[in-house]
C-alpha cells in the first residue's frame, strides 16, 4: 500500500471521515514494547489505521494539539489499563478527553486490563489509590484545585465499567486476534483506499 494511502472503514449507515480508526491509550513503560506494540502491529496488518502516541508529544502540562486532534478524530478507543497507568497524568488526561469525546459524539471505548484487576481500576484501589495519593499531594503543594483529579477518577470508573478484555484470562496472541476482529466488526467493511490529500480535499469541499 502506498505510504500516503489510508484505508477507511465505515458502517453502511455512515460515511463520516475520521483521522484514525482506532486510538490506543496506554502507559508506555508498561506495554509499549509488548502487548500494545503487538496489538498496534496486528491492527495495521488488517488495514486498520491506529494511532499510538509518540512520547515526544507528552511534554508540559497540557495535551499536545496533535494528540488532542488524534483523540477527537478517532472512531474507536482502546484503553490498555496497566499497573502504572494511573501514575501518569498524561494517561489520565487522555482518558478524560476520551470520555469527553464519547459524551459529545457517541463512540466505542474498549478497556483492556493488562496486569491489573478491573475492580482496582474501577474503585481506584491498591496501586491506583497510591497513584492518586501522589497526584493529590503534588497538586495541593502546587495550589491547584482537586477538580481535575475527580474527573480522572470518574473517567477511570466509567471506562472500567464497560465491557472489555482481561488479558490474564487468555494468551496474548489469542486476545489480540479477538480484539482485532472485534474492531473490524465495529468499523464495518472497507470502503475506500484513498490518498490522505484526496480525503482532505473531499472533506473541505
Amino acid at each position: 500500500m502506498p505510504s500516503n494511502a489510508i484505508i477507511r472503514y465505515t458502517s453502511s449507515s455512515s460515511l463520516a471521515i475520521h483521522t484514525y480508526d482506532v486510538f490506543l491509550s496506554f502507559r508506555g513503560e508498561d506495554t509499549r514494547n509488548n502487548f500494545t506494540g503487538f496489538l498496534f502491529q496486528a491492527l495495521h496488518a488488517k488495514g486498520i489505521d491506529a494511532f499510538k502516541d509518540d512520547e515526544d508529544l507528552k511534554k508540559g502540562e497540557s495535551i499536545a494539539p496533535e494528540l488532542l486532534q488524534a483523540i477527537q478524530g478517532s472512531r474507536v478507543f482502546i484503553v490498555v489499563f496497566s499497573k502504572n497507568y494511573a501514575s501518569s497524568t498524561w494517561c489520565l488526561r487522555e482518558l478524560a478527553e476520551i470520555c469527553n469525546c464519547v459524551h459529545t459524539s457517541p463512540r466505542r471505548v474498549i478497556p483492556v486490563f493488562y496486569d491489573v484487576d478491573p475492580s482496582v481500576v474501577r474503585k481506584q484501589s491498591e496501586c491506583y489509590e497510591k497513584a492518586f495519593e501522589e497526584h493529590e499531594k503534588r497538586l495541593r503543594e502546587d495550589g491547584v484545585k482537586m477538580e481535575e483529579t475527580q474527573r480522572w477518577r470518574e473517567a477511570l470508573t466509567e471506562v472500567a465499567n464497560l465491557s472489555g478484555w482481561d488479558i490474564r484470562n487468555k494468551p496474548q496472541y489469542v486476545l489480540i486476534d479477538e480484539i482485532v476482529q472485534d474492531i473490524i466488526n465495529i468499523l464495518g467493511p472497507k470502503i475506500s483506499r484513498l490518498p490522505k490529500d484526496e480525503l482532505v480535499v473531499g472533506w473541505m469541499a
